[in-house]
């Protein structure tokens, strides 16, 4: 298993796991418990998306695409429909 993303939290992680399984690539998301311990671990890189290592070719792109628009919207919110994330 690869790591083809690292999350900003269970949600974002699970947004790109979805995006994945539409695509036909099984993935796993590592370290989706590890986040109520905040406090006691560093907060940073607990969450991460993993693919089998034959799937990292095509889930990287996926990935991406997810990290990309979760970045836009972060930067300027107001500048987004609600519904267009994954449009």
């Amino acid at each position: 298993m690869r790591v083809v993303y690292r999350a900003e939290n269970i949600v974002d992680a699970n947004l790109v796991k979805a995006a994945l399984a539409a695509e036909g690539i099984p993935a796993f998301v590592a370290g989706e418990y590890l986040t109520g311990a905040i406090g006691e671990l560093p907060v940073r890189d607990l969450v991460a998306v993993m693919v089998a290592d034959v799937d990292l070719e095509r889930a990287a792109p996926v990935a991406q695409a997810i990290d990309a628009d979760l970045r836009q919207r972060r930067a300027d919110p107001d500048g987004f429909a609600d519904d267009a994330l994954l449009a």
